[in-house]
Order: C-alpha cells, then sequence, then structure tokens
C-alpha cells in the first residue's frame, strides 16, 4: 500500500477548514477527512476535533475488533463518539454554536475497506477503468435526487447543493453510514472534500487517476484543477494504493 495526502485552501477562503490525517496502527492502515463549518476558525476547530478524536481513540479500539462485524460496528460508534465530541465543544462557548465537521473514516485491512461516513466528503475507487462512488452525499440535493426531483446533472448547478442534511456537531446523536468493500490489488482509492468534486468533474478526476503512476503527481493535478476551476473552497485529497509495497508521501 502507498498513499499521499494533499490539501489546499483555494484561491478565495482565508483559511482551510478542511483536517485530514492518515496512520498505519498495526496491520491497519487508517485514514480521516473532515470538512468543516461554522466560519472563521470554528469550522476549523470542528473538523480537527473530529479528527483527533479519531486518532486518539480508534487504534486501541481496532485492536480488539476481529471479524467484519466488530470492525464495522468500531467504527460507527467511533463516528458517534467523535459527534459528540464536536457537538459538547459547539456548547463549550457561545461563539463556537453553530459550528460543524463532516468525517469520514477508511480503514483498509486484509484487502477489504471499512467506512463510517457522515456529510458530503466523498469516497471513489479506480478499480480498473472504472471509477465509482463508495459514499452517499447527506446532502439535501441528494434527497432530491433519491425523491426523483432532479437529475444528477441538475444537482450539479443546484443552488442549495452545499446544504448537509446530516453534519457532526448538530445535534447530540448522529447515525453514520457504514459498510465495507473488497479491494483488490492495483485499485486506487481516493478520498476527498466537495472542494475537488463540486468543481471538478467525475470524468476528468477519472482521467487524472488513470493517467499518472506517480500518486504526489497526481495529488497535485487534482487539486491544481479545483483551483483551476476557480478554487472557490479548500480542496483535501488522499489517494491510497492498494498494492503491497507500503510507503507514503505527504504534500
Amino acid at each position: 500500500m502507498r498513499y499521499v495526502t494533499a490539501t489546499d485552501k483555494g484561491l478565495v477562503r482565508g483559511n482551510n477548514e478542511d483536517f485530514h490525517a492518515a496512520l498505519e496502527a498495526g496491520d491497519d492502515a487508517v485514514f480521516v477527512i473532515a470538512d468543516g463549518m461554522g466560519g472563521h476558525a470554528y469550522g476549523e476547530l470542528a473538523s480537527r476535533t473530529a479528527v483527533e478524536y479519531v486518532l486518539s481513540s480508534l487504534p486501541r479500539e481496532l485492536e480488539a475488533a476481529r471479524t467484519k462485524r466488530e470492525i464495522e460496528d468500531v467504527l460507527h460508534l467511533m463516528v458517534e463518539k467523535a459527534n459528540v465530541k464536536v457537538y459538547l465543544e459547539s456548547l463549550d462557548k457561545s461563539e463556537n454554536k453553530g459550528m460543524g465537521t463532516t468525517l469520514t473514516i477508511a480503514v483498509l485491512r486484509d484487502w477489504r475497506l471499512y467506512l463510517s461516513h457522515i456529510g458530503d466528503c466523498r469516497v471513489y475507487l479506480l478499480h480498473g477503468s472504472s471509477l465509482n462512488r463508495l459514499t452517499v452525499d447527506h446532502t439535501l440535493v441528494q434527497e432530491l435526487i433519491d425523491a426523483g426531483s432532479i437529475t444528477e446533472e441538475e444537482a450539479l448547478t443546484h443552488p442549495k447543493r452545499h446544504i448537509l442534511v446530516k453534519s457532526l456537531g448538530v445535534n447530540e446523536y448522529m447515525s453514520p453510514d457504514t459498510y465495507s468493500f473488497d479491494i483488490s490489488e492495483g485499485d486506487l482509492i481516493l478520498m476527498c472534500s466537495d472542494g475537488l468534486y463540486g468543481y471538478v468533474d467525475e470524468e476528468t478526476i477519472r482521467s487524472i487517476l488513470r493517467r499518472h503512476k506517480d500518486l504526489g503527481a497526481c495529488a497535485d493535478q487534482l487539486v491544481a484543477a479545483a483551483n483551476q476551476a476557480g478554487g472557490k473552497d479548500n480542496v483535501t485529497v488522499i489517494l491510497i494504493h492498494c498494492d503491497r509495497e507500503r510507503a507514503k508521501e505527504t504534500i
């Protein structure tokens, strides 16, 4: 396994409310991405609080998890606890009121990818030449798509496309989507905030992923493509190449 991470505040925002991390814990590889909201420093506080809680707690919890169900249960509970952590932080000071964050956790163990997810960060899998989205956005426009009220194409320019229906820190209890997938030698996993896919279409993302063997160059071009499209949002990407070599690079 090789991985690379990259983040950029973009060309418009004054700060970066995305927060991400990657670590190896025993036989597990753990990747976390969060996109904060709340403006000023509060979005940063929310995303950092969620990610740092996961980093401090998840490796220990994973040690005791052996079966597929046990790993999924650990991830599910971890997101629920991270939500409580952010929620309590939002109550700590009056200026923190209204802050929140998305959170997506990925764990790789024994050629299986485990995900637990709230919000609109995405996880994609490039298998051969096919790019498949593994997560479902918790957004108003996704609900409209599911109801048949709008099409996928209409969602791309919908004025309310950034409105979340689920996020951490808004309510005391929040339940994530949790699932797992088999992965194969040579697969490429992309985790990203909406600063990427919100401005770069999926066909362009697929083309960039297929074109680059160098993960660092690939991450660079994904971030550059988002900024070339206006850079109106923070952008974060994590790329994970599923091979048997263990190496890492952070940009």
